[in-house]
């Protein structure tokens, strides 16, 4: 629903709803594209490397079935990728999260990737559905702007935050960067609008790297400080053949 709090400004904001019976699950799922999977993969890998730096005792998955009603557990959502903290007891074991259960948080952060199948339940029913969940925060990145146009969009990246009322208020719609409270981070586009990542800074001059790259960046500084060496110990060597 939308809120107006200017002649020209509205404010988005997604209220908890008990519309469960129309939120029940398909039975099965829509193939994705290879793009949206590999937007997945790197977002999962990226956070994760975040968790295992900080020594986090959190999970980061994707497609993780998260539920809220103990009463019927076709009503929930999958999220493309999750970050839960603390760790559910189960811990990499967890088959779906039961937010009802002992351990069992809601998500810091949940992220839809929008697909041409996705595109209006990531945008309308989205955060909806994360608001009856309590996750703190939701990323919905449409790199190929398919979302519906009726939201006021299409918008590459939204942010939508928990609020006071235990509803969802989007607070970033557009093509970034875009602030993220949860990680006191930004979220940036890069590789041609074709990759979400976070970064210290909103230019994406500081992304936090996947594991990999964090291992290439070390190796890549070991080999430099060595080309540094080795030319050291050559300008010195003729120095001396210089003197003798």
């Amino acid at each position: 629903m939308t809120v107006r709090i200017g002649p020209t400004e509205r404010a988005w904001r997604a209220a908890v709803s008990d519309r469960d019976a129309g939120w029940l699950l398909d039975t099965e799922n829509s193939p994705e594209s290879p793009l949206h999977d590999a937007i997945i993969r790197v977002l999962e890998l990226v956070l994760q490397a975040f968790v295992e730096r900080q020594r986090r005792s959190a999970l980061v998955t994707s497609n993780l079935g998260c539920r809220w009603d103990p009463a019927d557990a076709r009503v929930g959502v999958d999220p493309d990728v999750l970050f839960v903290e603390p760790m559910p007891p189960e811990g990499e074991k967890t088959a779906t999260l039961r937010v009802w259960e002992p351990g069992h948080a809601p998500p810091r952060v949940a992220v839809e990737v929008v697909s041409e199948q996705s595109g209006r339940r990531d945008y309308v029913e989205g955060p909806a559905r994360y608001a009856r969940l309590g996750a703190h925060e939701l990323w919905i990145f449409d790199p190929l702007l398919v979302g519906p146009a009726d939201t006021g969009g299409p918008f590459v990246v939204q942010v939508w935050r928990r609020d006071e009322g235990d509803a969802m208020t989007r607070v970033h719609a557009g093509s970034g960067p875009a602030r993220t409270e949860e990680l006191d981070a930004w979220l940036v586009v890069t590789d041609g609008g074709t990759r979400l990542r976070v970064a210290d800074d909103p230019l994406g001059e500081r992304l936090w790297p996947t594991k990999a790259e964090a291992e290439a960046r070390r190796a890549d500084d070991r080999q430099r400080l060595l080309d540094e060496a080795e030319a050291e110990i050559a300008r010195l060597r003729a120095e001396l053949a210089r003197r003798g």
